[in-house]
């Protein structure tokens, strides 16, 4: 048996918008050869349960997580936290709202298709998730450009992406979300680790540098979205700031063909990290 010594700490699954259910990422985890997982579905711990389950079965440590989604600097900006408490009523209800602002844009988004002259509805993206959504799953872009897809007004997700759903695209929406420095403290008050999720998509390190000083436990350093650039200048961000260095696939599955961001396991970091996003009270001797 190969000897299990790393970490992928980021993946989404159909908990939110990724198209795998949590047992499978963990089975991924497994075929990868690596020891823990973190499932950090956008604003829901709902795929938790599940994986946690798996993760017992086939021996691989899974990290109870969540995404964030808050807005600085006039972008998304994404907060991932790390052994939150899955159940405590407090952080449920916070993440509840903030699926209310999601569904909210979501409909902001299929209003101004229909403007741009496509016919596409509501009903219809939730039809396309009806029989993998459970209580508590969000529903996002990807779920819309899966149906621009199948209607024929995109060639592919990425399309969809960059004609329509990107940030500055066509049909681009991003109603008042949470900042931040808050979504940190909703971490922290549910007993997790904040760290911030691949910052070198923002294109804004003045932006990187600010939030670093907001209370943020680490970084994400290593992405599957980073240049070897990025990485170098994010792991010396994180050391002069003191920062935990965190590294993660962003996995959300295959969709036409193409795995989005990219495969379980293809960015990784040692597995001593976790004892460091414990709670004090959790961490191994």
């Amino acid at each position: 048996m190969p000897v299990r010594i790393e970490a992928d700490l980021h993946t989404h699954t159909t908990a939110s918008d990724g198209t795998q259910r949590p047992a499978a990422n963990v089975q991924m985890a497994f075929d990868a050869g690596l020891g823990a997982i973190a499932i950090t579905d956008h604003d829901t711990v709902s795929g938790v349960a599940e994986a946690l389950a798996e993760g017992l079965k086939l021996g691989i440590e899974v990290v109870p997580g969540v995404e964030i989604s808050t807005v600085a600097g006039g972008q998304d900006i994404h907060v991932l936290g790390y052994y939150v408490q899955t159940e405590d009523p407090q952080f449920l209800a916070r993440l509840s709202s903030l699926r209310d602002t999601r569904d909210t844009r979501n409909q902001m988004i299929i209003d101004r298709l229909q403007q741009l002259g496509l016919d596409i509805t509501m009903a219809e993206v939730l039809k396309e998730v009806e029989n993998i959504k459970r209580q508590g799953d969000t529903v996002g872009r990807p779920h819309i450009a899966a149906v621009l897809l199948g209607k024929g007004y995109v060639a592919s997700i990425s399309e969809a992406f960059d004609k329509y759903l990107g940030t500055g695209a066509a049909a681009y929406a991003n109603p008042p979300r949470i900042e931040p420095a808050t979504a940190i403290a909703w971490i922290h008050d549910a007993g997790g680790k904040a760290v911030l999720a691949h910052p070198g998509i923002y294109h804004n390190d003045a932006l990187v540098e600010a939030i670093a000083q907001q209370g943020l436990d680490g970084i994400e350093v290593y992405h599957s979205d980073h240049t070897p650039e990025d990485e170098a200048k994010y792991l010396l961000l994180a050391q002069r700031s003191g920062l935990l260095i965190t590294a993660g696939s962003d996995f959300h599955g295959e969709r036409g063909g193409v795995v989005f961001h990219a495969p379980i396991g293809s960015k990784r970091i040692g597995i001593d990290i976790l004892q460091h996003l414990q709670p004090e009270k959790e961490q191994r001797p």
